[in-house]
């Protein structure tokens, strides 16, 4: 039997039981603390991510604070959150290459920490030449390349 492989269109509409509030697992409450955490849905994800104009910026722990927020939750699942960043950027690609003009404007949104992310589509280099196109200065640490001026372009959710 050939099992076929979603696409990642098909990932970011799949939302199963999400969201989903659940107990801080204990093996990470040492880092988090106690309380309750969302687990969002892809297409939550996605919505927020679409909001981030021209010029301004995020990261996937801003993402995290808004849905905890949105919530009434301590925190937003790291691991879940993430993922979902990564389907909703995918997602995005697969529809420019079907020749949509208006997608997620994934490349605006960085790792926690604000540098860019290596796992998005075309790695650092496609999403570093679309920040610069939007007129981003790009800094280049040891290890990781930033956005000069990155916490005065983050776009706040309301």
């Amino acid at each position: 039997m050939k099992i076929t492989k979603r696409s990642w269109k098909e990932k970011l509409q799949d939302v199963k039981d999400f969201p989903r509030i659940a107990p801080i697992p204990e093996k990470i409450r040492h880092k988090w603390g106690k309380g309750n955490l969302v687990i969002p849905s892809p297409l939550e994800v996605n919505a927020l991510m679409e909001q981030i104009p021209p010029g301004k910026l995020t990261t996937i722990g801003c993402i995290r604070e808004f849905l905890a927020r949105s919530h009434g939750v301590e925190m937003a699942c790291p691991l879940t959150t993430g993922i979902f960043v990564r389907i909703a950027a995918e997602a995005a690609m697969e529809s420019e290459k079907e020749g949509h003009a208006e997608t997620t404007p994934w490349w605006r949104t960085l790792q926690t920490d604000g540098s860019l992310h290596p796992k998005f589509p075309g790695a650092i280099e496609t999403q570093m030449l679309r920040l610069e196109k939007e007129g981003h200065t790009i800094l280049s640490s040891k290890h990781s390349m930033f956005i000069q001026g990155c916490e005065k372009k983050l776009h706040h959710f309301h």
